[in-house]
């Protein structure tokens, strides 16, 4: 009986993915799946409190997002220098997740005592933001340190997966929550998964790489960008792809519940089907890469995350739910290969001494690029008017995988070995 028993428990055991087998990676990855269900919340709620509370127009809305993403272009590099020479970039990110949670709580509070204002949501966006760009250039090496040589597309998936199954319910979560409760009361579910991510990574101690020191300076991973050629290609198409597609972020819920007539639950549930999409893309991204190469992939990604993405301006007069979660679906799977793939060959490309520059010098240039495109976005929406902004930053985004054709990227078979810096 005892055999017969134990059967069932070791195939679930083996079922189990190896890596998350191991009790570091696995406290390191609960940490980052249960911040990613308040991350996808938040992505929603926000902005609805901005137009359901504040009544914002397309411009508004634009400098909101703006906002979130500014931090990147104006911190990003010196954040980078500062975390290569510190050997304690854990708990700078344990002190990062605290201060996004007493960010996020301070509005629901502002609102119950009748005093949330655009400048208070301004100011939250930014600082989360900044705190954002702490806790990520200190994610690379951790990452690094968590997940054992070879293994980082497996690591990759686990992780960017886990993301995409939160997000099926965080948009959803988000909805319902704003159909029951006020927009700014469902801010609380993301403080508390800061505060869920900050006790996981308390319980890690991984070997970080050493610090630094002052070698290079800051600027040496904006060098190493540059002169790598795989880095440079990936820089520069993800910077135009994401240039394109935070146009569409800023518009696309001033768009589906204003000239589409999308309730908030509907527009939860559209956006979650791209985290449907997600899970998929994450599941086939290692099958993919075995059968066609890690470069081949990254070009695969690129062409799959914004393709679909021409069908939110072609929702307009049509059966417009069905087309924007068809776009939303389509956008995840590629979204979802393209982030491993890419992830996984940064994670091989950069060298020790180098990731945290090189992290801040990628987001100060690629995300910087994004409050770029959601004020571009609110600006050609107000101009020529939602649907041909959308058609614009559409198109626009598809051209992205160009970058890439000239470059090392495609004809890469495996992960390369670590590139001098």
């Amino acid at each position: 009986m005892t055999a017969v028993l134990a059967a069932p428990a070791r195939r679930a055991r083996a079922a189990v993915p190896a890596l998350l087998r191991t009790v570091r990676f696995r406290r390191y990855w609960t940490g980052q799946s249960v911040s990613a269900v308040g991350d996808q919340v938040t992505v929603l709620v926000l902005p609805l409190i901005a137009v359901a509370t504040l009544h914002a127009d397309a411009a508004l809305m634009g400098l909101l997002a703006a906002a979130s993403w500014l931090p990147s272009l104006l911190f990003a590099l010196p954040a980078g220098g500062w975390a290569d020479r510190r050997s304690d970039r854990r708990r700078v990110m344990i002190a990062a997740d605290l201060g996004r949670a007493a960010l996020l709580l301070s509005i629901p509070a502002a609102y119950g005592l009748g005093v949330l204002t655009a400048g208070q949501l301004f100011a939250v966006a930014f600082g989360a933001g900044t705190l954002s760009v702490l806790f990520d250039v200190c994610n690379a090496p951790v990452f690094v340190a968590v997940v054992p040589d070879g293994r980082f597309v497996e690591g990759s998936s686990l992780v960017n997966g886990s993301r995409a199954l939160a997000s099926v319910a965080g948009p959803g979560v988000g909805g319902l929550l704003v159909q029951v409760l006020a927009a700014p009361l469902a801010l609380v579910a993301d403080a508390l998964s800061f505060l869920g991510s900050a006790l996981t990574l308390h319980r890690i101690r991984p070997a970080e790489p050493p610090a630094e020191g002052r070698r290079g300076g800051v600027a040496a991973g904006l060098r190493f960008l540059a002169r790598t050629p795989v880095m440079r290609a990936a820089l520069l198409g993800t910077a135009t792809v994401n240039l394109f597609t935070f146009m569409i972020a800023a518009l696309l819920v001033l768009y589906a519940t204003g000239p589409l007539g999308l309730s908030a639950g509907l527009l939860g549930l559209v956006l979650g089907a791209g985290a449907v999409g997600g899970l998929i893309g994450a599941a086939a991204t290692g099958r993919i890469v075995r059968r066609i190469g890690i470069g081949r992939g990254v070009v695969l990604g690129l062409v799959a995350y914004p393709a679909p993405l021409l069908l939110i301006p072609a929702a307009h007069g049509g059966p417009a739910a069905l087309l924007l979660l068809a776009a939303e679906f389509g956008s995840g799977i590629g979204v979802m290969i393209l982030d491993i793939t890419l992830g996984s060959l940064f994670a091989a490309v950069v060298p020790d001494r180098l990731r945290s520059r090189v992290s801040g010098a990628y987001q100060a240039v690629n995300f910087g690029v994004r409050p770029l495109g959601s004020v571009l976005g609110g600006v050609l929406g107000s101009t020529l008017g939602l649907r041909p902004a959308l058609w614009v930053a559409a198109i626009g985004a598809l051209t992205s995988f160009l970058w890439l054709l000239p470059s090392p990227i495609p004809g890469l078979r495996s992960l390369p070995a670590a590139q001098d810096g």
